[in-house]
Formats: C-alpha cells, structure tokens, sequence
C-alpha cells in the first residue's frame, strides 16, 4: 500500500481523492495540503466523506510543510492536485517532492473525468479571468432559448463545512443564504440564478452529477482557475486571453486545456493589441491546430458613468483574477478609464488583515481592490478596507452587487461585462450547431 500526499487548494484534490483514491486498497492517503485560499489548511477532510479506513478523516497541512511531511508520514507519492500554475513553479514543488525521496505524479482526465448520462458542454479557460463565466452565462442562455433545461455544475469551493457541503443545489437567491455562502461562492452563483439556472456545487462530484442528470438536458460544466472538465465532455469550450498572450502555453493545466479544447475562445479582443491577439492565435495553430477558434468581445458596461468622471475612483475588481489570475487590472479598471475618472484611488495604505496581507503576497496589484472575502472575517475586513479608503465612489466590478452584502459607506456604481459576438460564426451558432446534435440524438434513442 503506497502512502500518499494530495497537494490541493479545496477543490480538486478532493475530487482525485474522490474517484481514484477512495475505496482504493493500493493506497492511503495520509494528508491533504493547502495553498491558494486562506485558512483551508488545519481542518481535516471529514471521515464521511473519506470513506471506510479513515475513521478520523484525513488532515489538511499547509504546503510550506512538504518536505517535512514526506518524511514524517513516509510519503511514497506525491499527488499534485489544483491549478493555475506556472509551469516553472509546478516543477520546483515536484524538485521538492523528489528530492525528499517521494514520487510526483500528475493525474490524467482518464482516471478523473466521469461520464454523464446527458449531454455535456464545459467550458474552462488557459488562466483565472480569462471571462469564463460571462461565456458560461451566454451558453446558457442559448441553450434555455433553444428549449433545453440547463443545469449548470460549477466547479468546487468548499470553503465551509465539507461534509454538509458534499452535495449543493441552488435555485434561488436564497439559497446562497440557506448554504452560507462566500463571496467567491456568490460571484459565480449568483448570475447563474439571476437568470433562472439551477447551479450544483460541493465536494462529491459524482454524487452531485447523479442528483443534477435527473433534472437536465444539458449539463454545462462551469470550471474554475484553468483547471480541467471534472466531466467527459460532447463540447469541450476553452477559453483564451490575449491581455496575457503566452500564458496559454505557460500554465498548468491551462495549457491541457488547450490542447484538448474542440473550441477555443479568444475573448477581450475589443480591449486587446492585435499583435497580441495574433500570438494567442499562432499558439493555439501550434498545440491544437484541429480547434475552431472563436472571436469574442468582453463588452464592458457601468450603470451610472457620470458618478465616475472627474471623480477619485476606488475600484473593487474579482479577487482571485487578481491574486493567482496575476491580473493587473480588470473590467472596473477598463470602465474606470473609459468613463473618465480622474483618479485610480491606492486602497493598499488603508487595508486591514488578510487584506493588507493579499496586498503584500501579490505586489503587482497598484490602484485597486481585489474583492476577498473566503469567510466572515475577511469579508468584514474588505468592508472595513473599503471605508477606509477616501474616494469619492466605489466602482464594483464584481460578478456579485458587493454593495448588497457589504455596508459600503461610499457611493458605489456596479460594472458589468457580457460577451459579445464578433461576426455571424460565433458562439450562437456554435450552441446551434450542438443543439441540433443532441435532438438527433434524442430520434435516435426514440
């Protein structure tokens, strides 16, 4: 029986303990570590869940801690399980594990995807913030207009308690409430619902497909980070950004996505250099010249603009675009601009807690806010971050209406951002195209 290390970030690593590990006589995993999302590491993944042979369940250790697990616990393999990293990077944690006598292994989509018995469309992306989820959103409204139910199965953040989080249905707003949701959670539930899409999420994503094929007739797959489909796919969708062009071949496992996508979308060509867009087109010629490549626009759009010109603007954008996306700026940034703010106010001198820490982790972020809020705490010291923070209004360009969870004491104005179809061989008649498969299928099986 090999003793094995899960290195993860709440999400995946879970899953590959799920299907592969799990009931698995040739294995035991001793521990999980943690990175990316705070506070993850020190909780345990919990014993109904794990399954038999772990009574107490399996504990979660922080990844700083590797080489002193390997040696601690016996480690014979080390498990690589969560995404949106630098290949570089990815090779330095597997020096580590080798070098402190441990196997590195990564998992293929082989012995981790899971087979729907109805049609599947995922859609994943090359790196955080790509517009992935405003591509979701639209896929989804295509399909609802061609009739179909879509149920749509997001992938995890179970940042609470793992056990009741095992398998999560929402349908309403107050569903968010009802699961206790973060703020992470809400920004990738909440325009899903807004919009009548039932959205699925947890931590045990078989049982979870099983409950979500009784009430669908398409499963949209709505991945996170870069990371790859939990599910076999009928439509595999990749999303491209071309503000980081490069990063598609850079990242794993962005760049697995790449190479399996059958379609892939270069979006925010309407804000990107054509130079640029012209290198992610070139890669993706280079690693998968089979995939049909789709133009799209990321039409950004602010509710009031004359709040913002002439004014002293904070800008709060989506957090882990920003922190692991390693973006520089995002929507509220390019609408902060576009409607002329005098000023791109500095929060960094005014943050509180985990806050000032993201600030200090991720240098690269100037003149805005990455919108944090994994628990109560960092929630409360994002509002007090914002309060602080002299400006004459704040510009939201979060996913969720943080002005409606928060007590912002400043003037707020909310961003959106929508994709926008550039020439009449887009996403529409993709989905078109894909709907039509799936009714000659149904005759079939008739």
């Amino acid at each position: 029986m090999k003793r094995v290390l899960i290195l993860g970030a709440a999400g995946r690593d879970f899953h590959n303990f799920n299907v592969v590990f799990r009931n698995n006589p040739l294995y035991r995993v001793v521990a999980f570590t943690a990175t990316q999302i705070p506070d993850i590491a020190g909780r345990r993944y919990p014993a109904e869940l794990a399954g038999p042979g772990y009574s107490d369940g399996i504990p979660i250790a922080e990844e700083k801690d590797l080489e002193k697990l390997i040696r601690e616990q016996e480690i014979d393999v080390v498990v690589f399980s969560y995404s949106d990293i630098a290949h570089q990077t990815l090779m330095h944690l597997a020096s580590r594990a080798l070098a402190a006598g441990a196997d590195f292994w990564l998992l293929g989509t082989q012995h981790t995807q899971l087979k729907s018995s109805v049609p599947v469309i995922s859609i994943c992306a090359v790196r955080t913030g790509c517009g992935k989820s405003p591509l979701s959103r639209k896929v989804a409204g295509e399909l609802r207009r061609a009739g179909l139910k879509v149920v749509a199965i997001r992938h995890p953040m179970p940042y609470g308690d793992l056990a009741a989080q095992a398998v999560q249905r929402f349908a309403t707003l107050a569903d968010l409430e009802r699961h206790h949701c973060t703020i992470e959670e809400r920004e990738e539930y909440e325009p899903h619902l807004v919009h009548g899409t039932v959205v699925y999420a947890g931590v045990d994503y078989e049982k979870i497909l099983r409950q979500a094929e009784k009430e669908a007739d398409v499963i949209l797959w709505d991945g996170g980070n870069n990371d790859t489909p939990f599910y076999v796919s009928d439509l595999e969708i990749v999303v491209a950004d071309p503000h980081r062009p490069g990063h598609e071949l850079a990242y794993y496992p962005g760049e697995v996505n790449l190479r399996r996508a059958q379609v892939v979308v270069i979006n925010k060509v309407d804000t990107a250099a054509p130079e640029n867009v012209a290198t992610v087109r070139r890669n993706i010629e280079h690693a998968n010249p089979g995939a049909r490549v789709i133009e799209t626009a990321c039409r950004v759009s602010v509710d009031d603009p004359a709040q913002i010109h002439g004014k002293r603007v904070l800008v709060v954008e989506d957090g882990p675009t920003l922190t692991h996306g390693e973006m520089c700026y995002g929507a509220g940034v390019v609408a902060a601009r576009q409607s002329g703010a005098a000023e791109l106010v500095d929060a960094r001198p005014y943050a509180v807690g985990s806050i000032r820490s993201t600030f200090e982790k991720y240098s690269h972020m100037t003149t805005l806010l990455p919108a944090m809020g994994y628990g109560d705490m960092q929630r409360h010291e994002l509002e007090e971050t914002i309060n602080r923070t002299p400006c004459d209004v704040v510009v939201i360009a979060t996913p969720v209406d943080l002005a409606r969870i928060l007590n912002i004491k400043h003037p707020t104005v909310r961003v959106g951002y929508e994709i926008e179809e550039r020439g009449p061989h887009g996403v529409t008649e993709l989905i078109a195209e894909f709907v039509k498969k799936v009714e000659q299928r149904r005759l079939v099986h008739v």
